[in-house]
């Protein structure tokens, strides 16, 4: 099958093209499913909420205005999909005072730098749920923890105490995989 353009695949995909749907999901459905994993620990879980994300695309894609990428909003489907999964199940109910927060030295940052994209990926993998979506939605989807207070219906501090917490977790699995040195000074 000849490859479609960005253009030909929405106007496909708008009058229900089975060729324009199948190209989309070719052309998009490895980085959706990426961005599904990082916030599903389960893989089987994350390709339903990819299939879910798609079907959101076929029906919506009469919507897409031009305004931006046609990849980048269909990333924020798939995010939009997993973020409604996570809040159906609601681990992120606990809300927790900013001031109990963890406080990260600024050199623990450079261990992430040390790192390659799939260890980080396992290591985001083995936080919980509530702290894996925390910090994919501020550190890798950019964004602010207003935003994310009002996409998982907690409040601003929660997030910013659930992302500090993250974070730290995240440096501490790092560090016990041996992937970092200790920053104990």
């Amino acid at each position: 099958m000849k490859e479609l353009s960005e253009n030909k695949i929405i106007s496909g995909c708008r009058i229900g093209d089975p060729d324009a749907r199948r190209a989309l999901y070719e052309k998009y459905g490895g980085v959706l499913y990426s961005i599904c994993c990082r916030y599903l620990k389960d893989r089987v879980l994350a390709e339903d909420i990819l299939h879910d994300s798609i079907i959101t695309i076929f029906s919506k894609v009469k919507d897409y205005r031009g305004d931006g990428s046609f990849e980048g909003w269909c990333k924020r489907i798939a995010v939009n999909t997993a973020l409604g999964y996570i809040r159906k199940n609601n681990p992120l109910d606990k809300s927790l005072d900013i001031e109990s927060a963890v406080t990260l030295k600024d050199s623990d940052a450079s261990i992430i730098s040390q790192i390659s994209n799939n260890e980080l990926l396992e290591s985001i993998q083995t936080l919980s749920e509530g702290y894996r979506t925390i910090l994919n939605l501020y550190a890798i989807e950019g964004y602010s923890h207003k935003e994310i207070g009002e996409l998982l219906h907690i409040s601003e501090v929660t997030s910013r105490s659930q992302y500090s917490r993250a974070r730290a977790r995240l440096i501490d699995i790092l560090k016990d995989k041996g992937i970092s040195r200790s920053y104990d000074s």
